[in-house]
């Protein structure tokens, strides 16, 4: 794995830098690593790539920091984006789903059936892009005063909140935001955000079980449509990845901005 200069969190040696020529398979899935902490001088570069609603969207936050972010990660997307569909960055329009989700208003996207999805937290940018179907990412910086009791039972289900309960106390931190990632990446894969209870669907969550959808309260058949990966992006943060299939192979690559600026 190659370290951007901007501290990227070490991990695993599973994160690699994407080659010129990048190919999206038809049982691939690729998981994008960035930092959102650049320099002033790239995050006015990446604005005018933005679109007038994006940039109007990035004005509204209060804080600097959270405009500077919401700027650097939709201005990476919209690179990474164009690598996949070969066209100019700041070409790409955005269409939104009833409850948000993003997707990408072009002909050539729709032909490609090219599905992304992207989350950001302390700093740190994840990105989804399968050909595969419906695909969600989350990913959560670990935050010591949210994993409480009273946090899981107002929003996980009772089989998690008892499963929960039974782990050791050291363990328990790890497992709430496994569930909580999981939870999150379902519900964006699906594309109707929190409209849908959290406590309407289980997700394994125990740190030593392989993540996974268990059931949903609503269809008996629709948690085996669904595949869920833990992503390790290093120390600090939790992350999931949910996919509308199964079978496909995962590549994780990290966001070199030397080449792709």
């Amino acid at each position: 794995m190659r370290q951007s200069s901007q501290e990227l969190p070490s991990s695993s040696p599973s994160w690699l830098p994407a080659p010129d020529h990048l190919t999206l398979g038809a049982t691939d899935v690729h998981v994008w690593r960035a930092s959102l902490e650049q320099a002033p001088a790239v995050v006015a570069s990446l604005r005018r790539l933005l679109s007038p609603d994006e940039q109007a969207r990035a004005d509204r936050f209060h804080f600097e920091k959270d405009r500077r972010h919401f700027i650097v990660a939709r201005g990476y997307l919209r690179k990474i984006l164009a690598r996949y569909m070969g066209i100019a960055p700041a070409g790409i329009q955005f269409s939104y789903a009833d409850h948000g989700k993003p997707r990408v208003a072009s002909r050539i996207a729709q032909a490609q059936q090219l599905n992304f999805n992207l989350a950001h937290s302390g700093g740190l940018a994840l990105y989804g892009f399968t050909r595969i179907g419906e695909i969600g990412i989350d990913l959560e910086h670990i935050r010591p005063d949210f994993a409480g009791d009273d946090t899981a039972r107002r929003f996980f289900s009772t089989t998690e909140v008892a499963c929960l309960s039974k782990l050791p106390v050291r363990a328990r931190h790890e497992a709430f935001f496994n569930c909580w990632t999981r939870k999150e990446a379902f519900i964006k894969a699906i594309g109707i955000g929190l409209s849908l209870s959290l406590d309407q669907f289980d997700v394994a969550l125990a740190p030593a079980e392989p993540a996974a959808l268990l059931r949903t309260r609503w269809d008996e058949a629709e948690a085996a449509r669904w595949s869920l990966k833990a992503i390790d992006v290093g120390p600090g943060y939790v992350a999931a990845v949910a996919v509308g299939g199964h079978n496909w192979q995962l590549t994780c690559w990290e966001f070199d901005k030397e080449r792709l600026l």
